[in-house]
């Protein structure tokens, strides 16, 4: 467990971006999702003393339940609960770039 020792927004996020079923980070509806540093913000993770909260957008047929165990894993060993929203779910991506998905009458939206 990291105890008293600095974590890494940035190691975060590219640990859970990195994951299969993780489309991408989510900031929440506000944007409350988010650690501020020097002159930027790491959008997705927001590390406060008593929980670390991971927002993620998953890709369709993600499980949450397998999704927030994976995030946790990518986190690692830390000193307080992590927290994992999911925002938002996505088309599963094909190997043409995502998915496209139809509009009722078998337009593509």
């Amino acid at each position: 467990m990291t105890s008293g020792a600095e974590i890494d927004p940035d190691r975060i996020a590219a640990a859970v971006q990195a994951l299969a079923p993780v489309a991408g980070l989510h900031s929440g509806r506000f944007g409350e999702i988010a650690t501020p540093l020097p002159g930027r913000r790491v959008p997705g993770v927001r590390i406060r003393e008593d929980e670390i909260t991971i927002g993620v957008t998953i890709r369709y047929p993600a499980r949450c339940t397998e999704v927030g165990a994976a995030v946790r894993a990518a986190v690692g060993a830390v000193d307080r609960p992590v927290v994992v929203r999911i925002g938002d779910v996505v088309p599963a991506a094909t190997g043409f770039g995502t998915a496209t998905v139809s509009a009722p009458g078998g337009e593509p939206s």
